[in-house]
Formats: structure tokens, C-alpha cells, sequence
């Protein structure tokens, strides 16, 4: 359905992206991680059609640039930074509504049970929202219309507890027959949406991992390691995935979601020589 062929990007003499091909196929529910920097906004950029790149883009044969409207009008989109838009509320759902053909109650509908009282803010303008207020209803906006490809870059960055596990339980809901594409930070979060991790680092994939329907993508896997010696890259990266030093400093503890092994040992890979044991359970 969704086709990167040989995908280049640069900015300012700087490659982003660096001759990236992928094909995700219907059915795939793609966690797109990496660091700061490591491409994924530009890639979904590139999908979108907002960005001129080398090589192909495709949406079952559609070039998004070429054809904008058409390809759009297929996506549920959520950006990770809000845009500044002075319009209220209530006339951004109306024209959201109107692009894509459904009904503006929908959209009202997934906002509500994210916890936003639309009486409230119908006729404040977006962007004096808070944060949370405008990622609940750019949300409600992706999620309430029709839609066989979810495309959500950073979505559950500022919502609160609450919200963020009624946001999983909605998108549970709208996985069968879609395409998604998530970047996230958390893998831990969307573990249980996912059948496959796409890891980018400096503009290159790293890691394709599917992940197997048959096996429960919420199992956490116990792991514990010992080290040679203490470094203090590798203490961030450890403590950055949750892991806890017990003892000397040199033994960790800690837990691995199922999907996100492979990007793990990745990670720990690059520190090979410090680590005397590692055991995955």
C-alpha cells in the first residue's frame, strides 16, 4: 500500500533521510522509533507530500505530491507539533469534517472521550488551546472520520494518564483493515498496537522487526546483565529504557518490551565489549 523507494532528504547540505526503502502493507502497524534527529518526522513529512525528496513515494501507486488531496483524504493524521491556527474550534472540525466527507459529530465524539467539554471551547480560536487540549482534538479529528491509513507522529505526547490509555484503547479499536505508522519514544506504550518496529538512526534503518500476531505483543521480557566495567553512556542509555543498577554499579536489571527486543540488543550491541552477561527471559 505505502511504498519508500530509495528516499533521500537533505537540509542545508545535511542528509536526513539516507536512501531509505520500505513497504508496508495493510495490516502492518508500524512503531517508528529513534532519537532526535533520526528522521522520522521527515519521513511521515515525505509521506504526506509536504516535502520534495529523492526517490518514490507511493500510496498504492499515488504520488502524494502529484496528487495531495487524494492521498490525504485516505489518512487519520496527527502531527507532533500542533499548527498555530487562529480559527475556532468549532469551524476547524466543520472544515476537517467537510475535507473528508463525515460528520462533524464524530469528531466531537473522539474529542469528548479524551476528556475535552467542547460547550467550552467551540468558539475559542486553536491556538489558545493548551497543549493538551489541542493534541486531544487533533485526535479526535484523525480518529473520527474514515480512514484506511493512521499516520501519528509522537500522538500521546501531551496527554495525561488518563487520556493516554483511553487514546489506546480508541485506536485498538480502529486497527483492522489499516495501515499505522506511529512514531514514539515510548515503545513500551504501543507495544500491544504494534506487529512491527522500524528503527531509525542518522537518517538510515537500523532495525525491521516484525513482530509475529500469534505471540502477545504486551509480554514484557525480564533482563538482567552485568558489565566489565561502568561507562556513562551506557548507564543513560540503560536508565533511559527503565533499567535499574543493583549492587557494584555493574549489575542491571530491568524489562523489554516483546516488540522492542531486537532494538534493545541493537543498543546494547554497540557496547559489546563492556557487557560480561546479558539474559533476556
Amino acid at each position: 500500500m505505502i511504498e519508500f523507494q530509495a528516499i533521500s532528504k537533505t537540509f542545508q547540505r545535511r542528509a536526513v533521510l539516507d536512501d531509505i526503502s520500505l513497504s508496508l502493507g495493510r495490516g502492518n502497524r508500524v512503531a517508528l522509533v529513534g532519537s532526535n534527529g533520526a528522521g522520522k518526522t521527515t519521513l511521515i513529512r515525505c509521506l504526506l507530500g509536504e516535502y520534495v525528496c529523492q526517490g518514490k513515494v507511493r500510496v498504492d501507486g499515488i504520488d502524494p505530491r502529484q496528487d495531495r488531496r487524494g492521498v490525504l483524504a485516505r489518512i487519520g493524521f496527527v502531527p507532533q507539533l500542533p499548527p498555530p491556527l487562529k480559527i475556532p474550534v468549532g469551524e476547524l472540525i466543520n472544515f476537517s469534517a467537510s475535507v473528508c466527507n463525515t460528520d462533524p459529530k464524530r469528531m466531537e465524539h473522539v474529542a469528548e472521550q479524551l476528556g475535552l467539554d467542547m460547550d467550552v471551547i467551540r468558539r475559542q480560536p486553536f491556538v489558545k488551546l493548551s497543549g493538551g487540549q489541542k493534541q486531544k482534538l487533533l485526535i479526535g479529528i484523525a480518529l473520527g472520520r474514515d480512514s484506511d491509513i493512521l499516520v501519528m507522529d509522537e500522538p500521546a505526547a501531551n496527554l495525561d494518564p488518563e487520556s493516554r490509555k483511553i487514546f489506546f484503547n480508541l485506536l485498538s479499536e480502529r486497527l483492522d483493515g489499516t495501515v499505522m505508522l506511529m512514531s514514539s519514544h515510548r515503545i513500551d506504550e504501543v507495544a500491544a498496537l504494534v506487529n512491527r518496529v522500524i528503527e531509525l538512526d542518522r537518517g538510515k534503518v537500523v532495525l525491521d522487526d516484525h513482530v509475529e500476531d500469534t505471540v502477545d505483543p504486551s509480554a514484557l521480557q525480564a533482563c538482567t546483565l552485568r558489565l566489565v566495567r561502568a561507562e556513562e553512556a551506557l548507564s543513560k542509555s540503560l536508565t533511559s529504557w527503565g533499567f535499574v543498577a543493583t549492587g557494584d554499579g555493574l549489575a542491571w536489571t530491568g524489562t523489554v518490551a516483546g516488540p522492542d527486543r531486537l532494538r534493545f540488543l541493537a543498543m546494547m550491541s554497540r557496547y559489546a565489549g563492556l557487557i560480561a552477561a546479558l539474559e533476556l527471559k
